[in-house]
């Protein structure tokens, strides 16, 4: 019998980019739904559930994983066919990009990095090859063949020398107990500040709110868990993060299990979340701990759902206050829980999504899994 579909175990590079595209948005929807999609199923999620949360057909979920085994993280982006046939060959394409793609001090040029104008007199210049192209002609090549033009950005991997072994554990308590598995993280900070997004509205006038220069009302912290068995999400706003507040959320989900058997809680490295207080309050009440590797935050399955809870609670809002902030939360999390599988719902979930779109900043994450 097949297993279930899902994607195979995530690097840190993977899991780190696919973070960053769900967390600051995309202008491509299909880069930031794919995204998820991998996301999601990183994070211990079946396809009939992400389908669910992305809007989009199982099938489409199911060829997004298998060509993500596949290709990585080129799959994010489509190839769609079109227009004339290109004037230059393979090789020239490819010896286009390779000058692109390489520092120009390193071919002999002044500078540290190539302009399109820069890049095209160069190109002329060439000996021993004919490159006629122009600058229009250029940029359509390099987006064609994944080359933009970026910000350059520092990387790191996980130095935890326990990584392997924390990624299979939770993969195993995934897997095995998927009923007495939980997730726990804290979403924030929330300042009281109006939030851009986008909606409908008369040509020419858009929605608009306020500029605030003077927030006096602090921040808050959702606490957050969420039921991998039940498909559950609850939580509570405190004024910050610590070992009382993060004991409190999992003495919650211990009394969702009062049966006495062990429930496992997946949790990242705070150091708010290991004190020794909590870990004898989970030794004595049968909870165990199962920490993410450092810098990988996106293995913790409640990561994906704090995404939704941004775009449909803060994206394009204007709370006056954090109680009235609190209240939106608490009641989209009602409606999330009551209503996550009905079609009619899941309708009207599909058209506020492509009416709000354009939010930046969105918390997003998965972990890691095998290839199936």
């Amino acid at each position: 019998m097949a297993g279930p579909v899902r994607v195979r175990r995530l690097t840190d590079q993977e899991g780190q980019k696919l973070q960053q595209i769900v967390r600051r948005g995309s202008t491509s929807s299909v880069r930031y739904r794919r995204a998820m999609m991998l996301l999601a199923s990183a994070g211990g999620n079946r396809v009939p559930v992400i389908a669910q949360l992305v809007q989009a057909g199982e099938d489409t979920v199911r060829d997004v994983i298998h060509r993500f085994n596949e290709i990585g993280l080129a799959c994010l982006d489509p190839r769609w066919a079109g227009g004339r046939p290109r004037l230059l060959s393979t090789d020239d394409e490819d010896f286009v990009v390779q000058t692109a793609t390489t520092r120009p001090t390193k071919l002999g040029q002044p500078f540290t990095r190539w302009s399109l104008r820069k890049l095209v007199t160069y190109l002329h210049r060439v000996h021993g090859r004919v490159i006629r192209i122009g600058r229009e002609a250029l940029r359509c090549l390099l987006a064609r063949r994944g080359v933009t033009f970026q910000r350059t950005k520092t990387w790191k991997e996980s130095p935890d020398p326990e990584r392997d072994a924390k990624l299979d554990r939770i993969e195993e308590i995934l897997d095995r107990f998927p009923d007495r598995v939980f997730a726990f993280d804290e979403f924030g900070p929330l300042g009281i500040r109006p939030a851009a997004g986008t909606g409908w509205a008369p040509s020419g006038h858009p929605e608009r709110h306020p500029a605030t220069y003077h927030r006096t009302h602090g921040v808050r912290y959702f606490h957050g868990c969420y039921s991998v068995g039940d498909d559950k999400l609850w939580g509570v706003n405190r004024r910050r993060k610590g070992a009382g507040n993060t004991l409190a959320a999992l003495r919650t989900i211990r009394s969702a299990r009062p049966d006495g058997a062990p429930v496992y809680v997946i949790l990242d490295n705070l150091p708010a979340h290991k004190g020794q207080e909590i870990r004898r309050w989970a030794r004595k009440h049968r909870v165990e701990l199962c920490f993410t590797p450092t810098y990988a935050s996106w293995a913790n399955p409640i990561e994906a759902h704090f995404g939704p809870l941004r775009q449909f609670t803060i994206t394009n809002s204007h709370h006056p206050n954090h109680t009235v902030q609190t209240r939106a939360l608490h009641a989209y999390v009602r409606w999330r829980n009551a209503n996550a599988r009905h079609r009619d719902v899941l309708a009207a979930e599909r058209r506020e999504r492509a009416r709000i779109r354009s939010e930046k900043g969105i918390r997003w994450a998965g972990r890691a899994r095998m290839a199936a």
